[in-house]
């Protein structure tokens, strides 16, 4: 049987649909991208918030009308949603056969072989009956892989429903994970993209100390890897010993994604975050004086609760002045089940979207300059796809996340197929977050590097020395 997959949320999300796909692959499934042409279509749902919800049922209802007018015969949602309300869904959605909560993961492929083995006589393999890290079928293109350290939070920020969903933090052990990026770069993965609900706590759990620096220290050992980030760093963790490797370690990207939620300490305490409005400021200090050349993204959240007009002010000043260099913002999102549900003070949505509007408006001015600064440099890109028209090929640089940040649009001006290779591109234009640019060409770069030399050392070099050089280059020396 043909099956297809819908993923939606997040990229943890992401690797939970992964291995799904794989544990349907090692059964002897047939995977098709084309829901047209599946006879079963997997649902996986994001709950996190209001408008993460009504994209998950809008696209069950979506994948409900497949079964209407084509070839698909079962649905199945699983995921978040399923988790937090699967009693209801079950009576307001008939049109799905089955929901599959996060808590029967264990028991995913019993459920779904018992629902399909009417029209499927396939003998199960009993060895690919769970789902696994390893079978996982990647995704996200033939370079570039999510590597998930840990399960579930303990944070208990009062807005968010992670905990209820996903239960406690639960660190996978440091010898999984290595085996798990050996394999990923075995296969070809060349950027592993480290995730957890909050990476700066893996290890705690099990080995009494965050082992988030050395875990990357050991991945960036593997042959194969050259580019390492990792993703949702909490500010109160974020130690020393990792703002190090990150200056020092040469795989890993120098970009920090640091999730701060707001400034205003009277804020920050009724979402019961661990930072303040001193030790964030700080520490944004510590990590650009460190590493100058640091890429710091951030997201927060405007609309909180008694968030008041001076509590905005100050955000709106600290997003002024610390000019970050990618940023999300989110309105407050009221959950079931969260503390702050219960608070008083609740912000109307009509100042939470002035609020949303007046922080991205002043983004927008900060991105601007920061993208200027790129025009006529040079940065290595990772070349990942085409431009519907053909005209460009879409990459990213060290310096973006993929789906969270801009992407580099490279002229199709040379004539071998670049897609999937690291490239050398020049930056010659910018949009409001993304760049535009030309590959440069090895032989180019040895003739600005010999130029840069000479203005450099006042050395005027030889018709020989420069060609010495050119050769260098072609041959792939230094």
């Amino acid at each position: 049987m043909n099956v297809g997959f819908v993923s939606l949320g997040c990229s943890k999300n992401l690797v939970d649909t992964e291995m799904i796909i794989g544990l349907f692959k090692n059964n002897n499934y047939n995977i098709v991208n084309d829901p047209m042409q599946a006879e079963v279509i997997v649902v996986n749902t994001c709950g996190f918030i209001e408008s993460a919800k009504q994209e998950a049922i809008d696209t069950i209802l979506e994948m409900a009308e497949y079964k209407e007018k084509h070839k698909c015969k079962y649905l199945i949602a699983t995921g978040c949603l399923v988790e937090r309300y699967k009693s209801e869904l079950e009576k307001q959605l008939p049109e799905v056969d089955m929901f599959i909560s996060i808590k029967e993961y264990e028991n995913m492929w019993e459920k779904i072989s018992k629902l399909i083995s009417k029209e499927d006589k396939k003998t199960t393999n009993i060895e690919c009956c769970t789902l696994e890290y390893e079978n996982r079928i990647v995704t996200t293109g033939t370079k570039t892989a999510y590597l998930k350290i840990a399960e579930g939070c303990s944070n208990r920020c009062t807005y968010c429903a992670i905990p209820y969903i996903r239960g406690a933090y639960v660190s996978r052990t440091m010898e999984d994970i290595l085996k798990e990026a050996k394999k990923l770069a075995d296969s070809g993965i060349e950027e592993l993209i480290v995730i957890a609900q909050d990476t700066t706590k893996y290890g705690i759990d099990i080995y009494g100390e965050s082992k988030l620096a050395e875990l990357l220290q050991k991945i960036s050992d593997i042959k194969g890897i050259k580019w390492i980030r990792f993703l949702y760093a909490y500010p109160e963790s974020i130690t020393t010993e990792l703002i190090e490797l990150v200056k020092t370690n040469p795989k890993v990207c120098k970009y920090f994604d640091i999730p701060l939620q707001h400034i205003s300490d009277s804020v920050l305490k009724r979402m019961n975050r661990k930072s303040n409005s001193e030790s964030i400021k700080m520490l944004i200090k510590l990590i650009r004086f460190e590493i100058p050349n640091v890429v710091i993204r951030t997201s927060l959240i405007v609309g909180f609760p008694g968030e008041t007009e001076e509590d905005f002010k100050e955000l709106l000043d600290f997003v002024s002045e610390t000019e970050f260099d990618k940023l999300g913002v989110f309105m407050y999102s009221k959950e079931d089940g969260t503390p702050a549900e219960k608070l008083p003070n609740q912000v109307p949505s009509s100042t939470k979207k002035k609020r949303y509007n007046l922080v991205m408006k002043t983004q927008k001015q900060i991105s601007k300059q920061k993208m200027t600064a790129h025009l006529k440099k040079v940065y290595e890109v990772l070349v990942e796809n085409s431009t519907f028209d053909n005209k460009y090929y879409v990459g990213r640089t060290a310096m973006d996340v993929p789906d969270m940040d801009g992407v580099v649009f490279v002229k199709k001006d040379i004539n071998e197929d670049i897609t999937g290779k690291f490239v050398n591109v020049e930056i010659t234009d910018i949009e409001d977050y993304d760049l535009i640019g030309r590959v440069k060409s090895s032989i180019e770069l040895a003739l600005d590097e010999a130029d840069l030399e000479s203005e450099t050392t006042s050395v005027r070099y030889t018709h020989d020395e420069v060609f010495s050089k050119i050769r260098g280059a072609i041959n792939g020396k230094k």
